[in-house]
């Protein structure tokens, strides 16, 4: 899985950087257990702070999508078979999921598009995660698509790894404070 994150955006970067890792998740892209690169990694890949990447990074152990250990770092700790979600994650989503419809009321959407944008979404998660579900061969591209980075559980081993600079490398002014 490649991580784009695009720094003209109005969406802060440390946003763009979460949004994109839990579309990995919900996609099958990123699996409970698959490391993350590390945040200076990322940083560099990216051209931007490394508090950006920090934000990033926190938001996603906030709401228990990741887990961090000095040792290991980063990785996936959960994902749509790990069991249903805890209870405070839903007043909160149900909460910015009647902000974006609101948003899409107000601009004139009709409901049944708004349902059939859902629907479709929905279908396309499902569809990418019965096709990353099945057990995954180690690929010789596998640093192309994964947002490790190439690094694997052993720190020593993924010390040594490093993936491809990410299509989208430029910074804003925000970042480099």
């Amino acid at each position: 899985m490649q991580l784009e994150i695009d720094p003209e955006s109005e969406v802060p970067l440390s946003q763009q950087l979460r949004d994109r890792v839990v579309e990995g998740i919900a996609a099958g892209d990123l699996q409970p257990g698959d490391p993350l690169a590390s945040v200076r990694q990322l940083a560099v890949d990216f051209g931007i702070n490394v508090a950006t990447v920090s934000r990033g990074y926190e938001l996603l152990r906030g709401e228990g999508l990741v887990r961090t250990n000095r040792r290991s770092g980063s990785v996936v700790a959960r994902g749509p078979e790990t069991g249903p979600p805890t209870e405070a994650f839903l007043p909160e989503w149900q909460g910015r999921l009647r902000t974006l419809l609101a948003e899409a009321v107000a601009q004139g959407v009709p409901a049944d598009a708004i349902a059939a944008t859902v629907d479709v979404q929905l279908a396309r998660f499902a569809a990418a995660r019965s096709t990353n579900g099945m057990p995954r061969p180690e690929h010789p591209d596998r640093e192309a698509h994964d947002p490790s980075g190439g690094r694997a559980p052993n720190r020593a081993a993924s010390d040594r790894a490093r993936g491809p600079v990410p299509e989208t490398t430029e910074s804003t002014e925000e970042d480099r404070t």
